[in-house]
């Protein structure tokens, strides 16, 4: 039963996809992204201000599986710090890996439901693919920087 109400989350995210489109206005940075193993392809849009993702859209062709991690990945990190982002991203790459649910104090909401995604490793990057387009926006950026400088410090 769980697999099924997974399934159908997976579904809808894709079907109806959050947070897409392009996003316009200022300070928005995007990065347009390949999966190298299968062509799908996802443009991030991003919006960070004081470390705190403000808004954030993507557009893409791929998969079920990949367009629905993208959607769930922006309903997870919208309105949240960079740091919690970046605890967030590598629990979700935890799960995929290595089958590895997040502690207790780490919600990944909806995307949770890309679990069984550990077991099919040709899918990995599907589900990795909208984290890893967020990866290259916050390496260019100074939030990024700032955030590896606290992770070092630890």
């Amino acid at each position: 039963m769980l697999q099924d109400l997974y399934r159908n989350l997976v579904i809808s995210h894709d079907k109806y996809r959050k947070n897409n489109g392009m996003l316009d206005g200022e300070n928005v940075q995007k990065v347009h992204y390949k999966n190298p193993t299968c062509g799908d392809v996802i443009t991030l849009y991003l919006r960070i201000e004081n470390e705190i993702v403000q808004d954030v859209s993507f557009e893409g062709e791929g998969c079920s599986i990949s367009m629905a991690s993208s959607s769930m990945m922006t309903e997870l990190i919208k309105n949240r710090d960079v740091e919690t982002i970046s605890t967030y991203r590598d629990s979700f790459e935890q799960l995929i890996r290595h089958g590895e649910k997040p502690v207790d104090n780490i919600d990944l909401g909806d995307a949770l439901a890309l679990e069984g995604v550990h077991k099919l490793r040709a899918r990995h990057n599907c589900a990795l693919m909208a984290w890893q387009a967020l990866d290259k926006i916050l390496d260019d950026g100074e939030a990024y920087r700032k955030r590896k400088e606290v992770v070092k410090s630890i």
